[in-house]
């Protein structure tokens, strides 16, 4: 049935209002809140916070000044700044009797901005990254302190001593999810306010991957702390995202030919033959022949695995795949599932960017050994694992029930009364009114060839922000893919871009980001070259990123290394 007229007769019926993923069908948009600009201020003091700062439950363990160019981004130094270490909410755990604590660092730029930057960081934390707020893209060419803005940076309640055996505490496991963000937000906008005599006149709250989980979570359980959201990569559905990456070293074990090396499955030759043909079925799909795979909806009618890649009749040389590893390769494509066919996770759209180590790294290494294994065994599942998995994460993984244990992460118990996907993911994720309604401003972008994350659960995520929130979503909250990009970065793609800037134009000046202007990072790039840019690339190639649904598309003329020869539709 079509969803509009199956909504008309819910309304017709009188019941409209309590449906307001219906309702928002025919409601007029909104007209957005507009915020002021942040006002910059200099630092008061530095050294003394260390002895007369006081917050509930935080102690500050040191606070220095850092002085100009010790830090640099891009080739350039960042100024004077104040760096301030803690922890808080110091504790014994009565389950596993280790000490645990939030452990953070705060930097607070000699000259000011008026802005406070939140740091979401990766994988399963532990360890507390520079606080610089480095989020947009690969090889940034500045960071959130370079800027001006105060940043935290946090391990997210627990060390790195206690990977990955932190999960076994019901408190770390909060922590981690969730509860830390929220007990360092208010914490750290106290000492901004220690620090320049008022709070931020704005807040913003970013990161990638997990720091992207971090941040979408923030936007449902905390609308009213950040004015800006800023993820990258994000793994809204990370447990599920875990499982499907066993679940892809299950099929891969099916074909691999050395037991101990998932990638001689799939090995750098053959996954360059996919994707030649890959390109050769969708590259021009947007108007231009360029390596890149703009239009992934159209790639998905156009490119069928099965029939375009060449069948091996022979032995394995890198110009065709047998039956059996299309057979495994496609599983992973289209989606963990148990052994009735209940989907597990979304699948993933072909893009030529599965060429890149990065993704092979993911597939082959990663779900085997000290990443997906032990989240799952100690973080993600109830009951949690045994300790004794540790001396064979491979035997772990390759034995784990998609039917027996996969469930397991939405499991609670006496012990563990929140589930992983309860304390890990957003609670009623596309509904995010508040947000909204306060002039707040959410920003998402995710490479189209991310192997851990899928963009599509990305983008299933955003089409049900849209039909909560109608015509007006994109007035508050916009999701960009990145054609060829892996994970966060890298891959043949325009990975370099600053989101961040954007984000501040669209908060505090309604500069609504129509395209975000993304270059690759050839030779000499001030942030870092790309090894994984193709040879025949301009070492300064431009794209714009468009705005979900969009597509950049070739306008028929003009150099396709330049960004202004494409448009957005």
């Amino acid at each position: 049935m079509n969803p509009r007229f199956s909504c008309r007769a819910v309304l017709l019926a009188a019941a409209a209002l309590s449906l307001s993923g219906c309702a928002s069908l025919f409601a007029p948009a909104l007209a957005p809140v507009q915020l002021a600009p942040a006002r910059g201020a200099a630092l008061a003091g530095c050294t003394e916070l260390a002895g007369n700062f006081r917050h509930p439950q935080t102690t500050l363990a040191s606070a220095a000044l850092v002085p100009p160019g010790k830090l640099q981004v891009g080739g350039q130094p960042v100024g004077e700044h104040c760096l301030v270490t803690g922890r808080m909410h110091e504790r014994l755990s009565p389950v596993d009797g280790q000490a645990y604590a939030i452990g953070f660092e705060m930097r607070l730029p000699r000259d000011w901005n008026g802005r406070f930057f939140y740091q979401g960081n990766g994988g399963l934390d532990g360890l507390i990254p520079p606080a610089v707020g480095a989020v947009s893209g690969g090889g940034p060419l500045t960071h959130a302190l370079a800027q001006g803005f105060a940043v935290i940076s946090s391990d997210a309640g627990h060390s790195v001593k206690q990977l990955p055996l932190f999960g076994l505490d019901p408190q770390a496991r909060l922590d981690y999810g969730y509860q830390a963000v929220a007990k360092l937000t208010p914490m750290a906008k106290a000492l901004i306010a220690a620090a320049y005599g008022r709070a931020p006149d704005r807040s913003y709250i970013g990161g990638g991957s997990n720091g992207g989980r971090h941040v979408l979570v923030a936007a449902a359980r905390l609308p009213g702390e950040y004015d800006g959201y800023l993820a990258s990569a994000p793994g809204l559905n990370l447990p599920q995202a875990a499982v499907a990456q066993l679940f892809g070293a299950q099929q891969y074990a099916k074909v691999a030919t050395d037991p101990k090396d998932l990638g001689s499955a799939f090995h750098a030759a053959e996954r360059a033959l996919v994707a030649q043909h890959i390109l050769a079925r969708c590259d021009a799909l947007d108007g231009a022949a360029d390596g890149l795979v703009q239009d992934v909806a159209a790639c998905r009618e156009a490119f069928d695995l099965m029939r375009d890649v060449p069948s091996c009749v022979g032995s394995r040389d890198g110009s065709c795949l047998t039956p059996p590893q299309k057979t495994a390769i496609a599983n992973v494509f289209a989606g963990a599932h148990d052994s009735r066919g209940q989907r597990l996770y979304a699948g993933f759209p072909y893009d030529p960017g599965l060429t890149q180590p990065d993704w092979a790294d993911w597939e082959f290494k990663y779900s085997v050994t000290n990443r997906d294994p032990v989240a799952l065994g100690f973080v993600f599942t109830v009951p949690p694992a045994e300790p004794a998995i540790l001396k064979d994460l491979l035997g772990y993984a390759l034995g784990f029930s998609m039917d027996r244990d996969a469930p397991k992460i939405f499991a609670r118990n006496a012990t563990y009364t929140e589930s992983a996907m309860a304390f890990m993911t957003p609670p009623q994720p596309t509904r995010l009114h508040a947000l909204r309604e306060r002039g707040g401003k959410l920003l998402v972008l995710h490479g189209n060839a991310d192997a851990v994350f899928s963009v599509d659960d990305t983008a299933a995520w955003y089409d049900g922000l849209r039909a909560e929130h109608g015509r007006g979503t994109a007035d508050f909250a916009r999701f960009f893919r990145v054609p060829g990009m892996g994970h966060v970065r890298g891959g043949p793609a325009t990975d370099q871009f600053d989101a961040l800037g954007a984000l501040v134009a669209w908060v505090e000046q309604g500069r609504a980001p129509d395209r975000l202007i993304a270059s690759a990072r050839g030779a000499g790039n001030p942030g870092g070259a790309n090894p994984d840019l193709p040879a025949g690339w301009s070492a300064t190639r431009t794209r714009p990123l468009c705005p979900y649904p969009q597509v950049a598309r070739y306008n028929g003329s003009g150099s396709v290394e330049v960004a202004e020869n494409f448009s957005c539709r």
